[in-house]
């Protein structure tokens, strides 16, 4: 929000509406998991299947690069966590577009090179040998 205020100016020039959701601005969310889901469904009906149990903030699903197409999971983010506690005990283990779907907390993304070594040819000599 302080990204958003700094480029429009003061909070004042937002009378009536905000660019950021609430729930967002304020870093409360809480995202899910959603593994096991058909090629044919889209990020419409993946919000409409999870917006009965509750206001559904985003939902997106993780497409391949280079052949445009779904790569069987997704995320659903729901603003508060009574409705994400709901949507997991509602949704995990049922159906969706005809394949029963998993439902989990997100976990938070790690960077996977972090742990691994870059080869980059034979190692230094050190000032011991």
């Amino acid at each position: 929000m302080a990204a958003i205020t700094r480029f429009i100016g003061t909070r004042s020039a937002l009378p009536h509406f905000s660019l950021v959701s609430p729930a967002l601005s304020r870093g409360i969310a809480y995202k899910l998991f959603v593994g096991g889901l058909s090629f044919h469904t889209t990020e419409k009906g993946l919000s409409e299947a999870f917006s009965d149990h509750g206001q559904v903030v985003e939902a997106k699903i993780v497409m391949d690069k280079v052949s445009d197409r779904s790569k069987g999971f997704g995320f659903v983010t729901f603003a508060s966590e009574d409705e994400a506690e709901n949507a997991i005990t509602g949704m995990n283990g049922k159906a969706l577009n005809g394949r029963v779907i998993f439902v989990d907390y997100a976990k938070p993304k790690s960077n996977i090179r972090d742990g691994m070594p870059i080869a980059r040819g034979p190692p230094e000599p050190t000032a011991d040998c």
